[in-house]
């Protein structure tokens, strides 16, 4: 079985190196690179399982970047900053991040986080549903989601999301449910990622995100689908 793939962009090359080292040891084929442009061609040539990426690179931003290969790729990006306040973090996911890691930082809960990622990612079931009189079909097996039937690019963390919300139809999810389902039962995570993710999900799927069909807040909770699940298409 070939192993998963992962790209490194840091400028610094201790922490490429220590990266480098702790994510080959744990299994991955790991390549790295100093700057933003060169993880640009390198996504396009190596097509990587995922992107630990730096924000603070010498030539263009880290978010430049995120939201360059969001045109282009559906990759796992882990973002690994010094920028440590809730609007850094906030602003991370709102551009394409699926994660989001602090300096300075554990090699090990690193390699942790990208297991639990790369473990979701993985996880299919070969069938496909449709809502609302097939308004709304989410394909598993291609990982695909079409809206009257518009296919809608999302990034695996978005698929992944509303996957767990298609799931059981009305039920109401936490956020911390929502996490733990996404990121793993061992993740540690942020909360308001969840926030990101919906509002970025409804911006894709609704005619008027500020009224939504699809994913609606329930107040002091979390999270429900609120429409009807059709019967199941294949």
């Amino acid at each position: 079985m070939a192993r998963a793939s992962v790209l490194v962009v840091d400028d610094d090359y201790k922490i490429r190196d220590l990266v480098h080292t702790y994510l080959e040891h744990n299994g991955y084929s790991v390549f790295d690179v100093s700057s933003g442009q060169e993880a640009l061609k390198s996504t396009i040539s190596l097509n990587p399982d995922l992107i630990v990426l730096d924000l603070m690179l010498p030539d263009i931003s880290g978010e430049e970047v995120a939201r360059s290969l969001r045109k282009i790729s559906d990759v796992l990006i882990i973002m690994l900053t010094a920028k440590a306040s809730e609007n850094d973090r906030v602003s991370g996911f709102e551009m394409g991040a699926d994660d989001y890691l602090v300096k300075p930082f554990s090699p090990r809960e690193l390699v942790a986080r990208v297991d639990a990622m790369l473990r979701r990612s993985k996880k299919q079931v070969s069938k496909s549903i449709s809502f609302n009189r097939g308004n709304l079909v989410i394909d598993f097996e291609r990982r695909e989601v079409k809206v009257a039937n518009k296919i809608i690019p999302l990034t695996r963390s978005e698929f992944d999301l509303l996957a767990v919300l298609s799931s059981r139809a009305g039920r109401v999810w936490s956020r911390y449910e929502l996490l733990t389902r996404i990121q793993g039962n061992d993740y540690r995570g942020y909360e308001r990622t969840i926030d990101v993710h919906v509002k970025n999900l409804r911006h894709k799927l609704e005619e008027d995100p500020n009224h939504p069909n699809f994913i609606r807040t329930v107040t002091g909770v979390g999270y429900q689908l609120g429409v009807s699940l059709d019967d199941q298409i294949s």
